[in-house]
């Protein structure tokens, strides 16, 4: 059953069992219009449909029918949740309100009301819920707190006030986690005087803690002082020891300051497993040191005698980056057995159209999409990367072939529906895209990932831009803190006309994930609401963490002047 409905048949379920158990002789007496099933089921039908429908406005009000009617409080919460969602104020207040009377408690309660109460600019009142739930035991609390103060503010300056005055006070639990992550949050909203001051507490409470290290170094490098940054992970990176965690994370700051020799370096420090050597050559092949992946390279093969399949997947996938193609099959043919033989098969046909050899790759991919013995993901996978070396070689023909081949095998695959989907839209034909994502929606009602890529795809290259409303409220209330999914609001949005909202939106998008095409979209916003310093700064921002992102020389063809491109 799907998941959407879950609650509605819940709700049905409970109604119908207050109703069985009404004594007869008073059923008989109630009039058929007052009976409680009855004023219930159709208001909550009819929200069903209407949030199925993504049309959220008209959702919230039937929500709020049906719940006034049902008296029960798991319903008053889905209802209270979907107002929030649904920006519908009015319906909230009335929803949190009889959640009170029905004796509303708990994180979700109390987050409700902090939201609410800032969406109405009650600042106060949001304190006094955002209080009571950090001073709840356990983490869910302030893991809640820093939900509400990212989605629930109107806008970053306001959520920025609210941690600074919890922050002033003295509210935050004397956690080092909770204290980091509040650092984090003060970080990507672009508050450094109110990062350093957690910082500057963190260190007075936690002294020789090195995660507060960690954590003073990213808000260095988030105020573009990288040297600074490098300095302080380097007096870090000693007391790593044999902590494979800590290592990691220095190596994640590392990895985000642009310094992947380094990254690596840390990861090298200590105890080495097939998980520490595998991210060691990844990041020494995205950082082009094949000085130092020839080193690992050799270092690993001096210990492959024994046919490790972990250990020969890895040496082929380095041999492969190192284009030493002849060495990458031998090691691929040479996985014995395990789970690996498959991605190891998969690699070796990859290896052949790199070594020249395209057809026997794809009859080796053949091969493996005839064997009845393989996994059938593996299987699938075949026809999955037989259209991606056709894409490669710009057979446009062939790559659809293989699509179409893998439906036959796989009917109805989502996997190979998404990509064929994704093929089309790159190809511009955005109705057979369409086709495709709604062909998954068929199968999957529930798909955020199609609801999602099909509303952004009408948001952005047609002017259907209600229907893609719809849709992207549907992903919404399936996952309403998704970045990617509050980046495609903002954006159709922004299509509506709805400039100003859709700044808000992409802002809390922006703040739960430094994206490139996030930050292409803010750029874009920024520069037609007139903000155009603000928006070369995004566009900048966009650039760095992905320069050849496509929606970000899109909005750099129509916005910024060639003399002035970052």
């Amino acid at each position: 059953m799907p998941a959407i409905l879950r609650v509605f048949t819940i709700s049905i379920v409970l109604l119908v069992a207050c109703a069985v158990s009404t004594p007869i002789a008073q059923a008989a007496q109630t009039p058929p219009q007052d009976d409680a099933v009855v004023r219930t089921l159709e208001p909550l039908m009819a929200a069903e449909f209407a949030l199925q429908a993504g049309r959220l406005d008209e959702a919230a009000r039937w929500y709020l029918q049906a719940a006034l009617a049902a008296q029960d409080m798991p319903l008053t919460e889905r209802a209270t949740r979907i107002a929030l969602l649904a920006r519908d104020d009015d319906s909230a207040d009335r929803l949190l309100s009889l959640w009170r009377r029905q004796g509303g408690q708990g994180v979700n309660f109390l987050a409700a009301e902090a939201s609410l109460a800032l969406r109405h600019g009650n600042e106060r009142q949001a304190r006094k819920y955002l209080v009571q739930l950090l001073d709840m035991p356990g983490d869910e609390g302030w893991r809640q707190v820093l939900g509400v103060i990212v989605a629930g503010a109107r806008d970053p300056a306001q959520a920025a006030t609210v941690l600074e005055t919890l922050v002033r006070q003295g509210r935050i639990p004397g956690k080092l986690q909770a204290w980091l992550a509040f650092g984090g949050l003060a970080q990507r909203l672009e508050q450094p005087e109110l990062a350093e001051r957690i910082v500057a507490e963190v260190v007075k409470r936690f002294p020789g803690e090195p995660r507060v290290a960690l954590l003073r170094a990213s808000q260095l490098r988030e105020a573009r002082k990288k040297d600074q940054a490098r300095d302080v992970l380097a007096g870090v990176v000693e007391q790593a020891g044999g902590d494979s965690d800590l290592r990691l994370a220095i190596a994640y700051e590392y990895d985000a300051l642009g310094d992947l020799d380094a990254a690596a370096a840390t990861l090298a420090r200590g105890p080495q497993d097939e998980q520490t050597y595998a991210l060691r050559a990844s990041l020494l092949a995205r950082g082009q040191d094949k000085t130092a992946l020839v080193a690992l390279y050799d270092e690993l093969r001096r210990h492959a005698d024994t046919p490790d399949p972990q250990r020969r997947l890895l040496l082929g996938q380095i041999a492969e980056f190192l284009d030493r193609f002849d060495e990458a099959l031998g090691w691929y043919q040479g996985v014995p057995g395990g789970p690996q033989r498959w991605p190891a098969s998969l690699r070796s046909a990859n290896v052949l159209y790199e070594l020249g050899r395209a057809q026997e790759g794809f009859a080796h991919l053949h091969d493996m999409q005839a064997d009845a013995g393989a996994p059938d993901d593996a299987r699938r996978d075949a026809y999955l990367l037989e259209a991606a070396l056709h894409e490669k070689a710009r057979d446009a023909v062939a790559e659809k072939d293989a699509f179409s081949r893998g439906l036959a095998a796989f009917p109805d695959d989502l996997e190979i529906l998404y990509a064929r989907a994704l093929s089309w839209e790159r190809a511009d034909d955005i109705a057979r895209a369409e086709a495709d994502l709604r062909r998954i929606l068929v199968i999957d009602p529930e798909s955020v990932a199609a609801l999602n890529a099909l509303g952004y795809t009408l948001a952005d290259r047609t002017d259907r831009y209600q229907e893609a409303l719809e849709l992207i409220n549907r992903a919404r209330a399936a996952q309403p803190d998704n970045a990617a999914i509050i980046d495609s609001y903002g954006w159709v949005l922004y299509r509506l006309g709805r400039n100003e909202e859709a700044l808000g939106e992409l802002r809390q998008a922006f703040a739960l994930q430094k994206d490139a095409e996030i930050a292409a979209h803010l750029g874009e916003v920024l520069w037609v609401l007139g903000k155009r310093d603000e928006a070369r700064k995004y566009f900048e921002e966009a650039r760095q963490i992905d320069p050849d992102n496509r929606s970000l020389q899109r909005a750099l063809e129509k916005t910024v002047p060639e003399k002035s491109t970052p």
